[in-house]
């Protein structure tokens, strides 16, 4: 985590325990922050926070911290009672599995020990992912009407999902990967996406971009590569 979040995280885990008290069981930092130490990255803290239970009172308490959160670069925190979340790996397997690859324990017990993602649930899910992602990327680039600067939007909207798409297909082949950018890197390999346009969606991923013509010119290898990871995901085994 970068040194300079580290009051931040020490803000949401007070405020957390302030309304949660003895029912704060867990608080997990992840995403860029997290990853490779937070270097350069300007986004806010975002923390998952596993309690007893949660009430509508808690929701409320939550809601008026939500500007000093903000202020203080803290994201909205999720917030899920334990039972629940242990019971919604299934569901959400993608999701939990990028907190899983990249995450810091802020307070309490990790809930990720002992805990693995069933490998069935996973390619179901990335195959959901991708195919959605697929048919988005088309529909978007028909809207642009041909305009690029439209197009070059599209794609850098979309580099993040992309980048997690190729993430989770390194998960779904058993990385254990933590740094986000080789993990990207595995995901493409497996899927044997060109190296070049990797580079190019990994710098789209963080705020500095590439110019938007570029971004637009992108378009058409994007794409394929989408294409070509809704076919792998189809006979993958």
């Amino acid at each position: 985590m970068s040194p300079h979040l580290s009051p931040a995280a020490d803000r949401i885990v007070n405020a957390l325990h302030a309304i949660f008290g003895q029912r704060l069981r867990s608080v997990v930092a992840y995403g860029p922050q997290v990853e490779n130490g937070g270097a350069d990255v300007a986004e806010p803290l975002s923390c998952l926070a596993l309690v007893a239970n949660l009430t509508i009172a808690d929701l409320e308490a939550s809601a008026a911290r939500a500007h000093e959160w903000t202020r203080h670069q803290i994201a909205t925190p999720l917030l899920l009672p334990e039972d629940e979340f242990r019971r919604s790996f299934d569901a959400f397997p993608l999701e939990y599995g990028e907190i899983l690859r990249a995450h810091q324990v802020l307070f309490g017990a990790n809930p990720f020990d002992g805990i693995s993602i069933e490998r069935a649930d996973l390619r179901r899910a990335c195959e959901a992912q991708i195919k959605s992602h697929l048919v988005h990327l088309r529909e978007a680039y028909i809207g642009a009407a041909g305009t690029p600067r439209a197009v070059a939007d599209i794609v850098t909207a979309s580099a993040p999902a992309f980048g997690a798409l190729l993430r989770n297909i390194a998960r779904l082949n058993g990385s254990v990967e933590k740094d986000w950018a080789a993990a990207t890197r595995e995901g493409a390999r497996a899927a044997q996406l060109a190296d070049t346009l990797v580079t190019s969606i990994l710098t789209l991923e963080r705020p500095t971009g590439v110019k938007a013509v570029d971004a637009a010119r992108l378009f058409p290898e994007y794409l394929a590569a989408v294409e070509q990871l809704a076919r792998y995901v189809d006979t993958w085994r």
